[in-house]
């Protein structure tokens, strides 16, 4: 269907038309011009009046004109952005000429642009078009790495979960770091979730992990000199003796006495209890996640299954250890697989909620470093990044930039528009302008994993997730119905008596 022709002064990648509808902004056309069917989409669209210009000052002039003249006395104009020929999307070296005719684009044009069923997954449709589907190539998406963001409400968990149920259909693995247990329980079509509880063996962890726990400060040289020495000591007795997780507790406790005693610093002794105080509020605050007998990381990550560590009951400095420690596990277990054939045999998908808080802007966190460099050499050896986060300002610029792929459902504050805009090099201003006025679900979708930027419906997510909004007014009638029944019950009981 025509819509206009181009008018004005044209380039070889935006050009301006004059319709005699007005049609949606997002909507795909066809330009034909130099033996070539080009695909463009409208960026911009104004409605105006010859003869009634914003110089009109009077209401009464508008009636009459308006009498004069009639309905149809206005004009509609709009900026076509050039996204390159339909065959290859190459942009073409010359503009379209003055009168070129501006059509509607055929669906079955569309459905060729946004497929890639082979190794891709259908993630949604077109907003302006829903009877195209909008395919994502996941070899580009995980070697890649993807960013979703958006306020908080706006559809980012049910992305996660289509994007995880279209990897399980591919027979792939996802693992997903949960912070508030929205996925441990999920049911998805094409596989299933498999819950790992984050608890550690502390002989696998990082000297830096643990003395995160124990909240000693990279400043306080003397108690992590203390501790090392005693860690040594432990460990390289329960290499002979394997002991209960209670007695590593024990033993560190005894270990640090020993090398207090050894020490010839007359203030040894106390710089030891100020390390012993620690030892015994990490056992009290996270002694549930310290377990001799935990599973090593990669005997708990399966193909085909979602994997997910549930850290909805842990504190931002434990579920940062958690998390370093699995990135670290991982890259390390995929670079050996590559080079010797022995560890991670398979690709993995990592998914990090709350992405601000493992990786936070202006602040060294055990994750963040694992993060960025799982982004810069993840590729390489089948290790893909989400970052997940409702508040991408508050995201480390270097770790976002990293991401090559994005899908941004709705984002309201300015500042948090311009952050992403500067860590994205294909989110143009037309685009920028859409993400407030975003529908609930509805994403602008770019990068590496599709052929065009695209303002997509996301798909609905037909599985079962445990996060969501709880429904507050019938929260309150229930508890309130259940009060008022123990209460009666109570009466009935007292009558008797």
């Amino acid at each position: 269907m025509k819509l206009g022709y181009v008018v004005g002064e044209a380039s070889p990648t935006h050009v301006i038309f004059i319709s005699k509808k007005p049609p949606r902004l997002g909507q795909y056309v066809i330009l034909e011009y130099d033996g070539k069917k080009v695909l463009g989409i409208v960026r911009r669209v104004v409605m105006g009046s010859v003869a009634l210009s914003e110089d009109i000052h009077d209401p009464t002039v508008v009636e009459r004109i308006k009498d004069l003249e009639g309905e149809r006395d206005y004009y509609i104009k709009g900026i076509i952005k050039i996204l390159g020929d339909v065959k290859n999307l190459e942009i073409p070296r010359v503009p379209p000429p003055p009168a070129t005719e501006v059509r509607e684009a055929d669906s079955s044009i569309l459905k060729d642009v946004f497929s890639c069923k082979e190794k891709g997954v259908c993630i949604g449709v077109l907003a302006s078009n829903p009877e195209v589907p909008v395919y994502i190539d996941i070899n580009r998406m995980v070697s890649r790495h993807l960013a979703i963001l958006a306020i908080t409400g706006a559809g980012k968990s049910n992305t996660v979960a289509v994007i995880s149920d279209g990897i399980l259909g591919l027979g792939g693995a996802v693992l997903i770091f949960d912070m508030h247990s929205e996925y441990v329980d999920a049911r998805f079509r094409n596989g299933d979730v498999n819950p790992i509880s984050p608890r550690v063996n502390p002989l696998h962890l990082h000297l830096s992990e643990l003395l995160k726990l124990l909240n000693i400060d990279y400043k306080a040289h003397r108690q992590e000199y203390y501790f090392r020495k005693a860690l040594k000591k432990v460990y390289n007795h329960l290499k002979r003796h394997p002991e209960d997780t209670e007695m590593f507790f024990k033993l560190l406790v005894k270990a640090l006495d020993d090398v207090a005693e050894e020490s010839k610093s007359r203030d040894a002794k106390n710089v030891v209890i100020s390390v012993q105080n620690k030892l015994e509020a990490m056992q009290d605050k996270y002694g549930f996640i310290i377990d001799l007998q935990a599973p090593s990381v990669l005997n708990q990550i399966k193909l085909g299954y979602v994997n997910v560590v549930d850290l909805g009951a842990l504190d931002e400095d434990a579920s940062d250890v958690i998390v370093s420690h699995y990135l670290r596990t991982l890259l390390y277990s995929r670079k050996s697989y590559k080079s010797t054939g022995e560890g991670l045999a398979f690709p993995v998908f990592v998914v990090l909620e709350e992405a601000h808080i493992l990786a936070p802007k202006g602040r060294s966190t055990l994750s963040k470093y694992w993060i960025s460099r799982i982004a810069r050499e993840g590729r390489k050896f089948g290790l893909g990044l989400c970052l997940v986060s409702q508040r991408p300002k508050a995201l480390d610029p270097d770790t976002l930039s990293q991401a090559n792929n994005m899908i941004v459902l709705r984002l309201v504050e300015p500042s948090d528009q311009r952050f992403v805009q500067q860590a994205s090099e294909t989110l143009s201003e037309d685009l920028l302008e859409q993400l407030p006025s975003l529908n609930i679900g509805e994403a602008v979708v770019l990068g590496l994993m599709v052929k065009i930027p695209a303002i997509v419906k996301i798909n609905k997510f037909e599985g079962k997730l445990s996060g969501g909004d709880i429904d507050i007014v019938s929260e309150w009638k229930r508890i309130r119905e259940e009060e008022l029944e123990l209460e009666k019950a109570y009466n009935d009981i007292t009558e008797e008596w």
